[in-house]
């Protein structure tokens, strides 16, 4: 796989542009092949539902929620849209889309790439009262992450909310098995996170952290880190 990267962008249909990142495509072609089976390897998400539950609880009713890297759209765009929420999904695996369309059909999701979203011109989204990273960030070389991080901030409107995840390992762009797939992930140490996310005007309000055992043997345990933040303007 090769390790340029370039601008990329998808037409609202899930049809691809000129310019898509190589690399990213080999990661999202594992997802399109992975499909349900990451919810039955990941089936309960205490953190991310607890991560859920604060942004509904922080947030007036139907509030404008992007889900960045939202997979199937399970649990977290089902959460927010049946709390009233107005949600908006995006995601580089066809497959993982395809699913979150059928399963979470009151969302809208679009097959773009997490990097590179602006909230204006011909391919924006608009901004958004509160942004949900949850495990999409890892998919990420670390050179590109405080780069998202500044698009997540622009995204959001001033005060506006993030929540994110990741998993605590002090790995960038790691070549690692997964479901029957190979898939590179980066990881920080808890500190190191916190830093990168304060670099980029998020204020983190409460952090927590959770060691969890994937329900096959394949996946080994991790230990799960949820920061809820707000941007800082």
């Amino acid at each position: 796989m090769s390790e340029g990267f370039l601008e990329t962008g998808f037409d609202d249909d899930g049809t691809g542009t000129e310019g898509a990142r190589p690399d990213r495509e080999g990661q999202a072609e594992a997802f399109d092949a992975i499909g349900d089976r990451y919810d039955e390897a990941f089936p309960a998400k205490e953190g991310q539902l607890a991560a859920g539950a604060w942004l509904i609880g922080a947030l007036p009713g139907g509030s404008r929620v992007l889900d960045l890297g939202c997979g199937t759209g399970l649990p977290s765009a089902r959460q927010l849209v049946d709390a009233g929420c107005e949600v908006v999904g995006v995601d580089l695996s066809r497959g993982m889309i395809d699913l979150a369309r059928k399963y979470v059909p009151d969302a809208t999701f679009h097959r773009r790439d997490i990097a590179g979203l602006t909230p204006g011109g011909p391919d924006g989204l608009g901004r958004f009262d509160a942004v949900a990273a949850f495990f999409s960030l890892l998919m990420l070389p670390r050179a590109e992450i405080p780069v998202v991080l500044h698009e997540v901030h622009d995204l959001l409107v001033p005060g506006g909310l993030f929540a994110l995840s990741m998993v605590e390992a002090d790995v960038d762009y790691f070549t690692i098995p997964f479901l029957g797939h190979t898939i590179r992930v980066t990881g920080y140490l808890r500190e190191d996170l916190r830093k990168v996310i304060e670099e980029a005007e998020f204020e983190v309000v409460e952090e927590s952290s959770y060691t969890y055992a994937p329900a096959i043997s394949d996946v080994p345990p991790e230990e799960q880190l949820f920061l809820h933040c707000r941007r800082r303007d």
